[in-house]
């Protein structure tokens, strides 16, 4: 995924729950400014607060290895 289609994804879901940018940048801890920057695709946005953003709207972060490269066949 891209910065913009998280950011897409984001205010979609936002939108869904019928919450407001003031609201969920408060349920997240995080300023309404980042959450509006995060909402335009920004590509230097902070990791941790993207994570709580998702995390106050319910979703999951899920990732995979690629095939051949699980944790057991990586060097060390």
């Amino acid at each position: 995924m891209t910065p913009a289609q998280i950011g897409q994804f984001v205010r979609r879901t936002r939108r869904a729950q019928r919450l407001r940018q003031d609201q969920l940048a408060g349920a997240a801890g995080v300023g309404v400014r980042f959450l509006v920057e995060l909402e335009a695709g920004k590509a230097t946005a902070q990791l941790g607060k993207a994570l709580a953003v998702l995390a106050a709207l319910g979703c999951t972060l899920r990732i995979e290895p690629p095939p051949g490269a699980a944790d057991g066949d990586r060097p060390t």
